[in-house]
Order: structure tokens, then sequence, then C-alpha cells
């Protein structure tokens, strides 16, 4: 229960005292004793949609859940946003972002909108823009954001796509692909040098290609020279034209399972899900202080719509981010939070790790980033019990409250959001329940496991010129089939929520016919290794037990063998990382009782990093558990040999 002022600051001062000085390895036996105190610790607040859930059971054992809440009124289109907070808000910021000499470059929401219909204008009169849509191959900037709006305004579908495609890629397989599935009519790329490579891969004969800098082509159009254009009344006609169900954005799948699929996107749907995202939870901030700093790529639907959209839809500031959670990267994001104080901060649970360290370090840093901050968000994967207790014991010692975490599960064809959690919870690893507006349906598996299956406003009509998948996308009901199952934290009260149960077609059988539960699993090995495993894939089938594949966390490695510099192929020899990994899986053993589904008994830790060629993994960082079996085969081998070789780490019954 909540705690006042004199109690709340006991506790703050007791938790500092049990935790100071201790390395965060050594603090994780403290757990049990801090989470204790800290659940008297009250929450900073936040203005919750309330949890009314109407359950129905048909007569073969489907669930049907929906929020009893109703969607409240949303915007037409997104530009509306735009226009609205240009008038009520002409002098907030709305995007941010690094300059050449490092300082922070602002657009306000008015001169927002004025460049924004200037380039509407501009690119009426490009001559094969309105032929396809607008692919955007450059990472976020101001400029990226102005060009897709303005594409927006125009009517014309905008597709930003991952710029691994380009970049990473050895063969630009991908990118050629998509330019073959859109036919685009228009390419931006804010950088031509940069993409150089890429855009001499693909056939750019009758496309109109926008850069910002570098040396490009002679037919090139510069961004310079579109936002000098002069609006007329062609650019409102344009936007009062525009229609809520036409398609606004063209977002890829991961491409996992073969080549990735354009997800139709509508303004619709957008604008519905960032109503069913306010709506769930709602921070009251003066607009000077509703600020995010984000990295998340905008081609994938969690930043492109989860953050870009949302802010948005809230007039608030977005400055973004030129670190990420990446060795080498993560100290400009470090810079970035002791200048910005975000009212919510997303990041995937390995950003986290490496966040936490810095946080335990850093009291400047501490004091600047719990200043606003409402809640942390996580997706991706379950968050490790000791970082939600970490951050909270950080929380307390500045702040004297507790944040939030949330959660939301989805896809890029829900726009993103289906369920998310909407009450304080000290639960990681729930998915929620149904946003307002959204039906989920829940078919039986089996073990108190369901599939589960989506109805929404903000469900796509499809993906683009592939009208087979689309029609396989839904079932008899409507339902868009996501492919993943979950269960019920508590089958007796639907309101204490959801909890993500792995994909339906990941799990096996080992040899004595027992169902290994890959999702479930991967996420709890992964947890209770933590900080030290960054990904992993489960092996095991038609075997007689379960094993692992590993990538190891390089930096939270290194802060433990206390060199910042030891290379990956030092960090798998060395004897005090598989100490810990070995005592790590054997308390997970000891938890879950030994049982055979659920006990790792070997481990390899992998050296080459997961391939983006090779669908091992999606640009948005998803390991690809099947295509990753297939790979690192020689490692299965490996990892199962009798005897196993000294790489391999056994952990002891």
């Amino acid at each position: 229960m909540n705690v006042g002022p004199a109690s709340s600051a006991k506790a703050r001062a007791d938790i500092a005292k049990k935790s100071r000085k201790r390395p965060f390895w050594e603090e994780l036996s403290l757990n049990s004793q801090i989470r204790q105190q800290l659940s008297r610790v009250p929450f900073r607040p936040v203005s919750w949609m309330a949890r009314d859930i109407e359950m129905n059971r048909d007569a073969g054992g489907v669930i049907y859940l929906k929020s009893r809440v109703a969607l409240d009124r949303y915007a037409r289109h997104l530009p509306e946003f735009l226009s609205k907070w240009a008038t009520e808000r002409p002098d907030q910021i709305w995007l941010a972002q690094r300059d050449a000499s490092d300082q922070w470059q602002t657009l306000t929401y008015a001169a927002g909108k004025r460049i924004v219909d200037s380039v509407t204008e501009a690119l009426f009169a490009l001559p094969n823009v309105a032929r396809g849509p607008l692919v955007i191959l450059s990472g976020n900037s101001i400029e990226h954001a102005v060009v897709a709006m303005a594409a927006m305004q125009a009517g014309i579908p905008v597709a930003p796509i991952s710029t691994a495609y380009s970049l990473q890629s050895s063969d630009h397989g991908k990118l050629k692909y998509i330019f073959g599935l859109l036919k685009p009519g228009a390419v931006f790329a804010q950088d031509a040098d940069q993409y150089a490579k890429a855009l001499s891969a693909v056939d750019l004969a009758d496309i109109d290609l926008i850069v910002v800098k570098g040396r490009a082509t002679g037919s090139a159009h510069r961004y310079e020279d579109l936002v000098k254009a002069v609006p007329t009344a062609k650019v409102a006609k344009a936007i009062e034209q525009i229609d809520p169900d036409a398609t606004a954005k063209l977002l890829f799948t991961s491409g996992s399972t073969g080549m990735p699929k354009a997800v139709e996107l509508t303004h619709r749907m957008m604008c519905a899900n960032a109503a069913m995202l306010m709506q769930a939870r709602e921070i009251d901030l003066p607009p000077d202080q509703a600020s995010y700093l984000d990295w998340l790529p905008w081609n994938h639907v969690m930043g492109g719509n989860a953050v870009f959209n949302l802010v948005l839809a809230r007039g608030a500031s977005l400055y973004i981010d030129d670190g990420k959670p990446v060795p080498g990267q993560f100290e400009k994001t470090l810079r970035n939070l002791r200048e910005i104080s975000p009212i919510t901060y997303s990041n995937a649970p390995a950003g986290y790790i490496a966040l936490a360290t810095a946080l335990e370090h850093d009291e400047p840093l501490r004091k600047n980033f719990f200043k606003n901050l409402y809640t942390l968000a996580y997706g991706g994967a379950r968050l490790p019990d000791d970082i939600f207790d970490r951050f909270q014991k950080l929380a307390v010692e500045t702040i004297g409250q507790r944040i939030v975490f949330v959660s939301t599960y989805g896809a890029t064809e829900v726009a993103p959001a289906a369920t998310t959690t909407h009450w304080f919870t000290e639960r990681v690893g729930l998915i929620g329940l149904p946003c307002a507006g959204t039906e989920i349906k829940l078919l039986p598996l089996g073990g108190g496991k369901f599939e589960i299956r989506i109805r929404s406003v903000s469900v796509t009509p499809g993906y683009f010129n592939q009208p087979e998948l689309t029609a396989a996308a839904f079932d008899e009901e409507g339902f868009y089939k996501i492919g993943d199952m979950v269960e019920f934290l508590d089958p007796d009260d639907v309101n204490e929520g959801l909890l993500f149960a792995g994909r339906v077609v990941e799990d096996f059988k080992l040899l004595s016919s027992t169902f290994v539960q890959v999702g479930a699993l991967r996420v709890d090995a992964i947890a209770c290794a933590s900080p030290f495993i960054q990904d992993a894939i489960v092996t095991g089938q038609d075997r007689d037990y379960v094993g692992l594949l590993a990538w190891l966390n390089i930096e939270a490695c290194r802060a433990f063998v206390g060199d910042n510099s030891a290379s990956t192929s030092a960090l798998i020899s060395s004897p005090a990382i598989s100490e810990a990994l070995k005592a790590s899986f054997k308390a997970h053993n000891a938890a879950a009782g030994n049982a055979g589904s659920r006990t790792i008994r070997r481990v390899v830790l992998l050296l080459e990093p997961p391939s983006i060629d090779g669908n091992e993994i999606t640009d948005k960082g998803y390991i690809n558990q099947r295509v990753g079996l297939g790979r690192r085969a020689r490692d299965v081998q490996r990892l199962y040999a009798d005897p196993p070789d000294s790489t391999v780490i056994t952990i002891p019954l």
C-alpha cells in the first residue's frame, strides 16, 4: 500500500544504505529485502483507463475479451494534428536533433507546418512522385519527418525502409524486392553519398530522387529547394480531401519467414491507435515539459507510430536520439539524457541493463532522467526482475517515488497496440488487457495457453499488392491471426491481465514427447542470466534435453570482468563468465523444479553475430528461432556432442 512522506523518506534512506557502493552483480541477493521495502513507496501518479473487461466464452471454449470503455474520438488524419498544434502551440518544439556542431537543431510546430506545406506544394510539381509510394531510405531526421508528412498531405503513401537493407546488406536483395513490389514514384535519401551503393542497386528510372546532401545524379531534387516552394490553395484542398481510410504509410514486416510484407496503415488506423494509447494512460504536464527522447527507427511500427504519431497527437516534443543501446553508441544516449528530461522512456531490456548501470554511477544523470519521468516502457522481451528492482531503487533514492513499467503488445498490422497495461503493477512480463476499441479472441491450446487473434479499428486492411497473403491473415470472423500465444496471469481474474507465452509455430517436443514452450523458456532463460545474455536460440527438438545457443551482452560482460576492451572471443572463453552462467542457470533449473521442458542443460556462446541477410535476425533486432537453428546446425551438433568439448558450458544438476 502507499505510505506518507515520512515513511517514504525512511524507506528511501534504508534502501540507499543497503545498496550503497555495491556492484550491481552483488546487489541481486538483496532484491527480496529491497522489493519488500519498495512496495511501501507510492508510484509517481498516472491517470489510468478503468479496467472494465467484458468476457464471453462460446461452446467450444473460445474466449472473447474487450473493454467496456468506449474509444475516445480520434482525428481524421495525421496532418490534422500538425495543423492543430501549429495554431494552439506555435512555439512548442515539435522535433529536435543534433546538428553537425553537436547542438540541438529544433523545429517548432508553427515552423514545421510552414515547411511541410512548402514541401507538399513542391511534391505536386515533381513529374513522377504521384505514380507510387514515396520510399524513405534514411533513418530518423527532421527532414525525414517533413518529407513524410508532406507526402501524406499530398495523398501519397510513405514507405520508410529499414536502413539495414541499404547499409548492412551485402546484396541488397530485400531492397530490390521492395522496390519491385512498391514501384515507387519517389525516393528520399538524407545523404546521397552514404546511400550511393543502395541507390545504384535499384532502378531509379522514372523515380524522383530527393536528397539533403551528398553527390547525386543531375536529376536529383535538393531538399533545400523543395522547402522554398510557396504553398498555394492546392495544399489546403489536398489536406481537406484526405480520406481517413486511405493508405498513409506502408510499414514492412520483419521478413523473418521470407521477404518482408508491406503492411497498409491508414490514417484512421493510426489516429485511432494513438487515441487508444493516450486513453490508456494520461500524464498531466505543461506542454513545455512534455518531452520524449527516442532512438527507435521510424520504419518500425513502435518508433514510427507508438512514438512519432503519439508525440504528434499529444503536441509534445520529440528529441531524436542519435544513440542506440549497442556498444559504442549508447554513450550518445547518455549524453542526451543529461540534457533532456523525458516524460516517458522506452527501450529494450538490453538497453535498460546498460542504462541502470550508468544511472547507478552518475548522480547528475540520474537526477535529470527521473526529473519529469512518469512511465518506463519496454517490449520485445520480458524485462528481468533485477532490472525492475534496480530502477525502482534508483527512482526512490532520487525522487522518493517509484516509476511504473508499462508494456504494449501488438504488431505492425495493428498500428501497433492491441493490448497494454493501464494500471500500477509490479509484475513484469504482462502484455496487459485490450485497448479501448479492440477485441481479442483466445483459442484454447491446452495447458492454460491460448492463441490470440485481434479485431479492431486499428487493424490493417491488408498487405500491399499481395491479396493472397491478406486473405490468409484473417479468420472467418475477421480477426487478425497474429500467431502468438498468451495465458492469463490469474485464470480466475481477467483484470490481472495477460502474459505473452511465445509463438505458436516455435514450440517443439523432446524425445520424451514433452512439449517445450520456446517463447516463455527463452524469455525466462535470458532473464535469469541477466545481464550476461543478450539473446538466445532454444534447442532440443527430438533431443533428450533443452540447450541454448546464446549471444553475450558484451558491455555487461566487460563490466563484470573489469576489462572495457575485452574481445567477444575473450569473453566467451572467460572462466568468470562461464561460472556466472552456470550459477544463473542452475538457479533457474532449481526454480523450475528441474522439469525437463524448463531445464537448460547445456549452453554454447556464439561468436558470429546473427545475420540480417540470412533472415536470422530481423531489422528490428528479433531473433528468428527456426532460421537460427538451421544456420547454426553445426553449433547445435557441438552442443549435443558426447562428450562435449571445452567450449560447451554444462550446467550442473
